[in-house]
């Protein structure tokens, strides 16, 4: 039996970090996804998770523990398959640390990722997200803070790991303010941003103060501001903008909203997919397509542009029952038929008159 603790440890701590230089929140999903799939084994097993064996994570139990978050974490499909890729990656260390493990790996390569919905991105407007702006309280010191975070989060169209990783040395305000972003992929992007949002990162920066950490957001305690902390922050001033802003209540808003809110803005203004791309620092613009189904005025121009083809003008006229009934085709008892359910038929009840009549 091959111990499990000491391959994991090393493919989390050497693997991903060093040899393939993944960022610190990839570890940190990677060491996640593994956390509950051992969690469930040991469960399962009657173990401890320290004391599991590779043989045990099998085909049998990876498709058991796929079906456990799916079905009591209420996991969607889009997240499922997030944790099978995790696990397969670290399979696919297995296979040349553990050569007598290959059988077992490939029927665990072998699981299929299950297909997803494409839906349509949810987004802020402009105007939804004027509101949510308005709502911090710029008379104290977190009130600032929290629109410099929600402005820079729309107006750059950041994601939330970029938001909470930014240094203040990445700001710049001369000539004009830009900030420097470390995106995902390790790939670099300088973005300007507006004079608004400029005078908002200063004002906080004149509260701010000395801290122990070089991020620019800090959090209650002065520490760096985190994922956490800044999807709460957001969750607030939500809740207040909703009440006076009926739209934002039919939508679930989360810090990539405000992402999407972005590219739906770039791409209404520049009508460029390219630029929208660059700016919101996709590998791919095929990735960047999705803000193409969300947004109509794209498709209205193209309806616009086309010709519709000319039919011939016509005006309906319902025939008469009783002219259609005595059309050529039309059957006779279709027309008997139509008659009686018109006229009463008074044929029997003269019979029986003339039969009580006779009678008496």
């Amino acid at each position: 039996m091959t111990p499990l603790a000491p391959h994991i440890t090393t493919f989390l701590r050497e693997r991903l970090p060093i040899d393939r230089r993944a960022s610190e929140h990839t570890c940190d999903t990677y060491a996640h996804a593994f956390r509950l799939l051992f969690q469930y084994a040991a469960s399962r097993l009657g173990t401890s998770p320290s004391q599991l064996h590779l043989e045990q994570i099998d085909a049998q139990l990876i498709l058991a523990f796929l079906h456990h978050i799916e079905t009591e974490r209420k996991n969607g499909p889009a997240t499922r398959n997030s944790r099978l890729a995790a696990i397969k990656s670290f399979m696919r260390y297995i296979e040349y640390q553990v050569p007598s493990a290959m059988e077992q790996v490939r029927q665990i390569m072998a699981i299929p990722m299950k297909k997803t919905d494409t839906k349509l991105v949810a987004y802020l407007t402009v105007e939804e997200m004027q509101v949510v702006l308005n709502i911090p309280d710029l008379h104290t010191r977190s009130g600032i803070r929290d629109r410099a975070m929600l402005d820079l989060c729309f107006v750059a169209g950041l994601r939330v790991s970029e938001l909470v990783g930014l240094r203040i040395g990445d700001v710049t305000f001369e000539p004009q303010p830009f900030v420097r972003i470390m995106g995902k992929g390790r790939r670099e992007r300088v973005l300007p941003i507006w004079k608004r949002t400029g005078v908002n990162l200063r004002a906080w920066l004149a509260v701010r103060g000395e801290a122990a950490v070089p991020e620019m957001f800090l959090n209650a305690r002065g520490g760096a501001m985190t994922r956490t902390g800044f999807e709460y922050v957001l969750r607030r001033h939500i809740v207040s903008a909703r009440l006076s802003c009926p739209s934002l209540c039919n939508k679930h808003i989360s810090p990539h909203t405000l992402r999407h809110g972005c590219a739906m803005m770039m791409l209404k203004t520049t009508h460029d997919i390219r630029k929208v791309a660059l700016w919101l620092g996709h590998s791919s613009v095929q990735t960047t397509e999705m803000y193409l189904r969300a947004d109509p005025t794209e498709k209205l121009e193209a309806v616009n542009a086309v010709t519709p083809p000319a039919l011939r003008r016509g005006r309906f006229s319902a025939p008469d029952q009783l002219i259609a009934l005595l059309t050529p085709g039309a059957k006779a008892r279709d027309y008997a038929k139509q008659i009686s359910s018109q006229t009463p038929w008074i044929g029997p009840r003269r019979r029986l008159t003339v039969h009580n009549q006779e009678l008496s």
